[in-house]
C-alpha cells in the first residue's frame, strides 16, 4: 500500500515545494505592499476585537478572508472557459498572493484563540507534520537538482558557452 501512495506523496510534496518556492520569490513584493499599510495598528485593533470573542467566533473571523476571496475562483474559471488564459492566470496568481497574505495576517492575530479548540489544534499539528513529511520527501529530489545544477554551472564555463554559440552559428 505504501508503494502505491508514494507517487501521490511525491506529487503533493512537489506541489508544496513549488508553492514554497513561489512564496519565497513573492514575499519581498508583499513585504513592500504591507509596509504601506499601518500594519501594527491594524493588527493591534484586530487583536483587541478578537480578545473579546470566543474561539468559535474567532474561527469565523479567520474564515472571512477565505469566504471573501472564494468567488474569484468562479471568475477565474469563467475566464479559462472563455479562453482568457492570461487574465485567468493573473487573477489566480493575484488571488493566491492576496489570499496567502491576508490569511497569514489574520491567522497570526487569531492563532492563540484558535488553538484553544482541540480539533483545530489537532488539525494544526497534522498540517505541520504533513509539511515536515513533504519537506523530507522532496529533500532527496532537491539535493539531486542542486547537484545537477552545480555540475551544469561547472561545465558551463565561458569557453563552453563560446563553443556552444559557435556550433549553433555554424549549423545555420
Amino acid at each position: 500500500m505504501r508503494r502505491l501512495l508514494r507517487p501521490l506523496w511525491v506529487l503533493l510534496a512537489l506541489i508544496f515545494l513549488v508553492e514554497a518556492w513561489l512564496w519565497d520569490r513573492v514575499e519581498p513584493i508583499i513585504a513592500r505592499v504591507v509596509a504601506l499599510i499601518p500594519l501594527p495598528r491594524l493588527k493591534a485593533w484586530l487583536a483587541d476585537r478578537i480578545a473579546h470573542l470566543s474561539p468559535a467566533l474567532t474561527l469565523i473571523v479567520f474564515a472571512v478572508p477565505v469566504v471573501v476571496l472564494f468567488p474569484l475562483n468562479f471568475v477565474a474559471a469563467w475566464l479559462l472557459a472563455h479562453k482568457y488564459f492570461v487574465g485567468a492566470t493573473i487573477l489566480i496568481v493575484f488571488q493566491k498572493v492576496l489570499g496567502v497574505g491576508i490569511v497569514a495576517f489574520v491567522f497570526d492575530a487569531t492563532r492563540d484563540k484558535l488553538l484553544q479548540m482541540g480539533w483545530f489544534r489537532a488539525l494544526y499539528t497534522f498540517v505541520l507534520d504533513l509539511r515536515a513529511r513533504a519537506l523530507a520527501i522532496v529533500a532527496p529530489f532537491k539535493r539531486a537538482i542542486q547537484q545537477w545544477m552545480e555540475r551544469f554551472r561547472r561545465r558551463a564555463s565561458p569557453g563552453f558557452i563560446r563553443r556552444l554559440r559557435r556550433r549553433m552559428q555554424a549549423s545555420r
